[in-house]
């Protein structure tokens, strides 16, 4: 998991954008399972990678159910697959099937639906996880529950993320490695404990405040 930090208007969510080509590069390339992104379809490119927004923009007049089977369904698999991996999915994240399958986003709490939002962009089994600051907008207590489950979830599947946040403790918490950014340029990179003991400059150094002494 790769934690990109950076005060507002850095470039982390425009980072994330360029990578899954909601916005095209100016210059350079990025390369995505080995591939220069321009050189495959954009759409083809997405369904490959999970992306989990700060709200998750779950269809509000479709179900549960219905939300999480979407890239599939896309991807045209077989109805009873789709069922199948809707009811492992809503395990996955603590959702019972037979309570949650038939809800509407409505009838769910912040957390609940943010679950969802994680359970659609693992249905496709992507290869990688973008995390858009998924969970700013939650309370402390559902916030902390849905950090401790990404880091749960991604040690079960082996998950590749990216995860873009500005809250230094949940980068450090989530990430094996960390990027802090500062007005579009990379100031530093490494382990949260190689930052920690060593931040490069003075911005590094106020920027993590309190998380270098702890």
């Amino acid at each position: 998991m790769l934690c990109i930090i950076g005060a507002s208007g850095s470039g982390k969510s425009t980072l994330l954008r360029l990578i899954n080509r909601m916005y095209e590069v100016d210059s350079g390339q990025i390369a995505v399972f080995d591939q220069n992104i321009k050189n495959s379809s954009s759409t083809l490119l997405r369904r490959k990678i999970g992306y989990v927004l700060q709200q998750p923009g779950l269809f509000p007049h479709w179900t549960v159910g219905k939300n999480i089977g979407l890239v599939p369904r896309l991807n045209n698999q077989p109805e009873s697959v789709i069922e199948s991996r809707v009811d492992e999915l809503l395990n996955l994240v603590h959702m019972p099937p037979n309570i949650y399958r038939n809800r509407y986003p409505a009838e769910l709490s912040g957390g609940q639906q943010q679950r969802v939002g994680i359970a659609r962009a693992l249905a496709a089994k992507p290869q990688l996880m973008l995390f858009d600051e998924p969970f700013s907008a939650l309370d402390p207590i559902t916030r902390a529950e849905l950090q401790s489950e990404v880091k749960n979830l991604k040690v079960k599947l082996n998950l590749t993320g990216i995860f873009v946040t500005h809250d230094v403790r949940e980068a450090f918490a989530l990430g094996d490695k960390i990027i802090i950014l500062n007005e579009g340029k990379v100031v530093q990179t490494g382990t949260p404990d190689e930052i920690k003991a060593n931040p490069k400059n003075e911005y590094v150094r106020q920027f993590i405040g309190d998380e270098a002494d702890a």
